[in-house]
C-alpha cells in the first residue's frame, strides 16, 4: 500500500492516560503532524503528513471497525479514512483516522451574503462546502468529529472611562459545515470574516476564510447618560439636606437641574423622551437629548426611545432606555442656639432644609426690632448688627416658606389664611409657618 499523504484528526478521551493508553500510536509529532480531540470516548485521529499508525509490542493483527481484518501481522499500518482496532488481550482498542485533504474546505466558490435585522444579524454561506467528519462505531453508532468555524468582525461596546462608543473586536464560534449563522444585532458598518476551522489551526496549516461587508446596520442602541447641576462642593459643609454635590445624583432635595443624554448608535434616526410621575405620562419631547428641572418631590421615570428607520417590522427599530429619579419631600429643621465665635462650628443661625422653592426669615431682639432677615435658606446670620456683634442673649425669629411640595394655590401671606389651613392638615403639606427663640452665645 502506498502511503498517501493526509491530515488526521485525533480526538482522545479527556484524561491523557486515555490517548497514551491506547497500544497504537500514531507516528509523527503532536499538532504538527496530526492532533486529536476526545469525541464521546472515541479516539479519532487527523494527520498532517502522512497516516502511520504503529504498534509498539511488534506484529499485530489490524481489524476494520466492522470486525473484517484489515492487515495481518505487521507493526505499522497506512490506513484509510475509517475506524480500525486491535485485540489487546482479547479486547479490541479501537481508533478512527480522517484525511483531512479529503474534507478540506474549498473556499474558490464561496459567498457570504449579510442580512441585517434588529435583534441579530443573519450570515448565510453558500456554495461547495465539506463532508462532515462522520464514522461508525464498533457498535454500529453513528457519531460526527465536531468541528468549527470562526466569524469575526468589529462592533461597537461602550466605555465607561471615555464615555462614547468604540469598536470593540467581536468573535464567534459555530459547528461547521453549516451554511446560515446568527449573530447578535451589529450596530456598525463592518467587515465580517468566516474561518474555517479548528482542525487546520490545531495543526498549524493556513486557515481558508472568506469574507463580506455589512455596509448599512439597521439595528439601534443608547446608552443614556446623566449630568446633574450640582450646588457646591462634594464634601463641603452645607445647611441643605441631600444636596447634589456630584454629577452622578439621581436623588435628592430639590431642584435637580439634568441634562439627559441619548447616546445612539449609528443608525438611530429618531428620539423620544419621556417623563413619568409614578405611572402619570407628564410629557414627552422628541430631541436627541434633554434637560429637565425636578422641582415636586415624586419618583420619575425618565424613558429614552430610540427608533431606526430601516427594519421591515414596524416595533424591533426599537431600544428603550429607563431612569428613575427621585426627588426628596421638603423639610426645615430650626435650631435654639448658635454660637458666633469665630470657630468654625455653628457660627450663624442657619436652618437645615431640603426642597424649599421660598423661604423668608425675620429676627428680632426682645424690644422687638427687626435686627436682620433674608431670603435664601443656604445663608443666615453671623450675629451682627450693622456690622458690630451683637449682644449675646435670646433673640426671636419668625419663619415663613414653602416647599417645592406645597400645593400652589396655598398662601401664607396673613394669619386669617395660615389659620384656616390649619384646620385642614392635609393642606398644610410643604407650607412652614414658624417662630421661636434663638440663643446667641459666643463662648471662647
Amino acid at each position: 500500500m502506498s502511503r498517501n499523504r493526509f491530515i488526521l484528526l485525533f480526538v482522545g478521551l479527556c484524561c491523557a492516560w486515555s490517548v497514551w493508553a491506547l497500544h497504537v500510536v500514531p507516528v509523527g509529532e503532536p499538532d504538527k503532524d496530526y492532533t486529536f480531540i476526545d469525541n464521546e470516548g472515541d479516539t479519532i485521529y487527523i494527520f498532517a503528513s502522512g497516516i502511520d499508525m504503529r504498534h509498539p509490542a511488534g506484529n499485530t493483527d489490524w481489524y476494520n471497525a466492522d470486525g473484517s481484518l484489515y492487515q495481518s501481522n505487521v507493526d505499522e499500518i497506512y490506513p484509510d479514512n475509517g475506524g480500525y482496532y486491535t485485540l489487546q488481550n482479547g479486547e479490541p482498542e479501537y481508533f478512527y483516522v480522517f484525511s483531512y485533504a479529503d474534507y478540506k474546505a474549498n473556499t474558490a466558490d464561496w459567498e457570504l451574503s449579510v442580512e441585517p435585522k434588529c435583534e441579530s444579524t443573519i450570515l448565510t454561506l453558500s456554495g461547495t462546502l465539506p463532508d462532515a467528519l462522520t464514522y461508525t462505531t464498533g457498535e454500529g453508532r453513528t457519531r460526527t468529529v465536531p468541528r468549527t468555524c470562526t466569524i469575526s468582525y468589529t462592533d461597537l461596546a461602550w466605555s465607561e472611562a471615555d464615555m462614547h462608543w468604540q469598536d470593540s473586536a467581536a468573535v464567534a464560534t459555530f459547528d461547521f459545515p453549516n451554511t446560515q449563522f446568527y449573530l447578535p444585532a451589529i450596530y456598525q458598518a463592518t467587515d465580517i470574516s468566516l474561518a474555517i476551522d479548528n482542525i487546520a489551526k490545531a495543526l498549524g496549516l493556513d486557515i481558508d476564510s472568506v469574507t463580506t461587508t455589512l455596509t448599512t446596520p439597521i439595528a439601534v442602541k443608547s446608552h443614556v447618560t446623566s449630568r446633574t447641576e450640582v450646588r457646591g462642593k462634594k464634601g463641603e459643609l452645607s445647611n441643605e439636606l441631600e444636596r447634589p454635590t456630584d454629577e452622578s445624583v439621581l436623588i435628592g432635595s430639590a431642584e435637580l437641574r439634568i441634562q439627559f443624554n441619548s447616546n445612539p448608535t449609528p443608525a438611530a434616526a429618531y428620539f423620544s423622551w419621556r417623563v413619568y410621575q409614578g405611572t402619570a405620562l407628564i410629557y414627552s419631547r422628541n430631541d436627541e437629548n434633554l434637560f429637565e428641572v425636578f422641582s415636586e418631590p415624586a419618583a420619575y421615570r425618565v424613558v429614552c426611545i430610540v427608533t431606526g428607520t430601516e427594519c421591515p417590522c414596524e416595533t424591533c427599530t426599537i431600544d428603550s432606555t429607563e431612569i428613575t429619579v427621585n426627588i426628596s419631600v421638603s423639610d426645615l429643621q430650626v435650631p435654639n442656639v448658635f454660637t458666633p465665635n469665630g470657630d468654625g462650628l455653628n457660627d450663624e443661625f442657619r436652618v437645615q432644609y431640603r426642597s424649599l422653592a421660598e423661604f423668608h426669615c425675620w429676627v428680632y431682639n426682645r424690644w422687638g426690632k427687626l435686627v436682620y432677615e433674608w431670603t435664601d435658606p443656604a445663608k443666615g446670620w453671623d450675629g451682627t448688627i450693622n456690622g458690630r456683634p451683637a449682644a449675646e442673649g435670646a433673640y426671636f425669629y419668625v419663619i415663613r416658606a414653602r416647599g417645592t411640595d406645597a400645593d400652589p394655590k396655598q398662601g401664607y401671606t396673613t394669619k386669617a389664611a395660615y389659620r384656616r389651613a390649619q384646620l385642614n392638615s392635609d393642606k398644610m403639606v410643604g407650607i412652614y409657618q414658624l417662630s421661636g427663640d434663638i440663643n446667641l452665645i459666643r463662648g471662647k
